[in-house]
């Protein structure tokens, strides 16, 4: 694609991009961004057909060729974090203690931009469709999304996403086929014994020695579990009794998150964290309970699709990275990957850029044209040849 094509409309997008960073919004509260990318989408990319409150505040454009072809499907989500911002810029968030430290603004601007050259020249054949999807940080979005009825219309033969990542060179493209993300999930312990006045501990059931046993025993099991892959249990939280001097311990809380290369890793990972729990409340008669929170499946890259994008890059001239291991973090965009043949590829956010959820985090803005370009390759490659 020709530096001219996105000279004039970079500028836009770099703006649009400031505007949705001063009003980020928690998963599942994106109607403010919604509002925002509607309008932006209204006013200087419009599709053919809009689809609306889409798995929550989910939003898909969709811009058919004249021809029969497949439908190509580019994704980028909506949420912000509830992380309070530490740098001093004209655009910091309206909203204290939630903001874009994810780059969810910049990657809803490259895909505003490709709207924006869909609408100047739509595709030959087939059709391209943008989904804006909510609730991608709580592993929750992407579910939703698939399971509204509104959903069967869009119905993608392949789907596309990338993911601005510090620590490499600014708009190097990192590519992987198979395991491309981790799958993960929460995992909350609850300890119930009984509470009684601190001078007489022996009258009640203290949960703490088996709290501390569940805590040293958690980050153990990846080694002690027979997984093919990379599998890690990291302890995020852990709550004992009130902090009240004159009340012995009666309950606990064990918050971990398990994280496995593969899906059926993870359900054996939480085959043993289930155990390891039973096994200490159990001694120290306690009650226990175990639930799960933000569950994210394994993001697998179908190969050709990550060919393709090997392809739009070389094409856009860029430099590529082949990945020899999965990434740590999980994505839920591994749902749609697991129901339709399709790929993520990483985006160089810098080598000294602030790390991905930090509070100096600001999405680098330089970062637009190169993924625009990817994107533009792709639909060009696929619905265009």
């Amino acid at each position: 694609m020709a530096k001219a094509r996105t000279d004039d409309i970079l500028g836009l997008l770099a703006a649009l991009r400031r505007n949705l960073h001063r009003h980020a919004e928690l998963s599942g509260q994106e109607v403010d961004t919604q509002a925002l990318i509607r309008e932006f989408i209204l006013r200087h990319a419009p599709a053919a057909e809009t689809v609306t409150d889409l798995g929550g505040a989910g939003l898909a454009f969709c811009y058919p060729g004249r021809l029969e072809g497949p439908t190509v499907m580019f994704r980028a989500e909506l949420d912000g974090l509830p992380i309070h911002e530490a740098t001093p810029m004209q655009h910091r968030s309206l909203k204290p203690g939630v903001s874009h430290k994810c780059g969810h603004d910049g990657h809803m601007s490259i895909l505003a931009g490709l709207g924006m050259l869909l609408h100047r020249q739509p595709p030959r054949r087939g059709r391209a469709v943008l989904l804006f999807q909510p609730a991608e940080e709580t592993g929750e979005g992407a579910l939703r999304i698939i399971h509204d009825p509104k959903f069967e219309g869009l119905s993608p033969d392949l789907v596309f996403a990338l993911h601005n990542i510090p620590g490499h060179r600014a708009g190097k493209i990192l590519l992987k086929s198979g395991a491309f993300t981790c799958a993960s999930v929460g995992m909350r312990v609850r300890l119930a014994g009984k509470s009684v006045h601190a001078s007489h501990p022996e009258q009640g059931v203290s949960p703490a020695a088996a709290m501390c046993d569940i805590m040293r025993l958690l980050p153990t099991l990846p080694a002690a579990t027979e997984t093919d892959g990379f599998s890690l249990v990291t302890l995020v939280h852990a709550c004992l009794g009130e902090k009240a001097f004159g009340t012995a311990p009666g309950n606990a809380r064990i918050l971990a998150t398990l994280r496995a290369e593969k899906n059926e890793d993870l359900e054996r990972l939480k085959d043993r964290a289930i155990e390891t729990a039973r096994r200490c409340a159990q001694a120290g008669r306690l009650e226990w309970a175990v639930d799960w929170k933000e569950y994210f499946a394994a993001g697998v890259n179908d190969t050709s699709a990550v060919q393709t994008i090997a392809l739009a890059a070389a094409q856009s001239g860029l430099e590529i990275a082949w990945l020899t291991e999965p990434f740590r973090w999980s994505e839920d965009f591994g749902q749609f990957s697991s129901i339709t043949p399709g790929a993520m590829f990483a985006l160089g956010a810098g080598e000294g850029a602030a790390p991905l959820h930090s509070p100096e985090y600001d999405f680098p803005e330089a970062l637009i044209e190169p993924g625009l370009k990817v994107f533009w390759n792709i639909v060009d490659r696929l619905l265009n040849d």
